[in-house]
């Protein structure tokens, strides 16, 4: 595997890539913090994407997540948390850092969570994402931007940043990746759906053991693998053009504003872009989530 870290000093590879028949398998590696993004992985994943669509012997790209948790969603915590740095930008987004006030985060999240969501989303090549235990908040992001979900049946999923005053997570999917109603539900409740509720709603391609995930994960991208490239891209093409029509891409802008006046009015209110949560408030809080529902299932 060969790190695509662009810091030479790293001590950690945070994205892993390989290359097997024609299936490149791009794989975060922060495990020690369930995989948390921060900008340096972000830019990794950048990277790794942009190295695959390069490369013509990739015919099929899977997105995985080392250890026990494919992501437990942006870094809002950890001692790698780099939201307060510069890095090389993917698009024409002006550098964040030094601007003032609801600007800071509009123009970051600009380019490192709607911007590069988009983008993968638009590789021309199948994508899979491989999931396993928690896929929260911007994990179901970088889910979400994938083609097909192939998930563990021990994985569980849940957008809890309501609790923050916050409308959703940048790349705003929910309503395309669930009906309606039960996307409120998702929100409003921040409860986790286990995988074969996510599975009965059409979010998930596929429910197998952990045991038997990547195995039937690289089966299935294997089989896509021996496909037309063009073929595959066109095909791609046009349901991603489907969804659009549908409102995927208009929704998506309109909820970004809302999330960054969200943003701005934490920020007003508590001094505090977030709320007063940080990553383990988040984790206690959806812990405390899972009680409270258990006890109502008594």
């Amino acid at each position: 595997m060969t790190d695509i870290n662009s810091e030479e000093t790293s001590s950690q590879d945070v994205v892993l890539y390989e290359v097997r028949d024609g299936v490149a398998i791009v794989t975060m590696n922060r495990p020690e913090y369930n995989n948390a993004q921060n900008s340096k992985m972000t830019y990794a994943l950048d990277a790794a994407f942009k190295r695959a669509s390069d490369d013509d012997d990739v015919k099929v790209i899977v997105l995985a997540g080392a250890g026990k948790h494919f992501s437990a969603g942006h870094d809002i915590g950890t001692p790698g948390r780099d939201v307060d740095k510069t890095f090389d930008r993917a698009s024409l987004w002006y550098d964040h850092t030094n601007k003032p006030g609801g600007e800071f985060l509009y123009a970051r999240e600009h380019e490192v969570y709607l911007g590069m969501c988009r983008r993968w989303r638009e590789i021309p090549k199948p994508t899979i994402a491989m999931v396993q235990g928690a896929c929260i908040a911007g994990g179901l992001m970088l889910a979400w931007v994938c083609d097909l979900i192939v998930a563990s049946d021990d994985s569980f999923y849940a957008d809890p940043v309501v609790r923050m005053g916050i409308p959703g997570v940048e790349y705003f999917a929910h309503v395309h990746e669930l009906n309606p109603r039960i996307a409120k539900e998702f929100l409003f409740l921040g409860e986790r759906m286990p995988a074969e509720r996510a599975y009965q709603m059409g979010m998930l391609n596929r429910v197998v053991s952990r045991e038997e995930l990547k195995e039937e994960t690289l089966a299935i991208a294997g089989r896509i693998a021996k496909m037309p490239r063009l073929g595959l891209q066109l095909t791609k093409q046009a349901v991603n053009n489907a969804e659009d029509l549908m409102g995927k891409r208009t929704t998506m802008d309109m909820v970004f504003g809302l999330h960054h006046f969200a943003h701005s009015h934490n920020d007003l209110v508590s001094g505090d872009r977030l709320a007063g949560f940080d990553g383990k408030s988040m984790a206690a809080s959806q812990r405390e989530t899972s009680k409270d529902k258990k006890k109502a299932e008594a």
